[in-house]
């Protein structure tokens, strides 16, 4: 990975973005990994396959899996870990962000500690 990457993704939640990647079926598709205004708490994580890059995208191939998070959201991801969670009924992809100052109880949106905000 290179340092410039904001989010680090452990090898079971790769294998998951591997996944979503496949069933896709698009050669020119990637892993969007980001922020957007919204949700319970401020900001909501989001994790998709997209084939539309910007200009402002930061590029990363983990193991064959194309990454990419745009210039904005590395500001809000900076340390943040993607990880593989199981429970009885699927497996769900969550981010672990040391940027959050509180998170919602679904987890997938948050509150960025005060100096992102300034």
């Amino acid at each position: 990975m290179t340092t410039d990457f904001p989010v680090s993704i452990e090898d079971s939640a790769l294998v998951q973005l591997r996944r979503m990647l496949d069933r896709k079926g698009d050669p020119e598709a990637f892993i969007r990994i980001g922020v957007k205004g919204g949700g319970c708490s401020g900001f909501e994580y989001v994790i998709k396959v997209d084939n539309k890059p910007s200009k402002f995208d930061i590029r990363v191939e983990l193991d064959g899996v194309p990454v990419v998070s745009d210039s904005r959201s590395a500001k809000y991801l900076q340390g943040a870990v993607v990880k593989s969670t199981k429970n009885l009924l699927n497996n769900a992809l969550t981010i672990e962000n040391p940027n959050a100052s509180r998170s919602c109880g679904c987890g997938t949106s948050f509150t960025p500690k005060d100096d992102l905000l300034a």
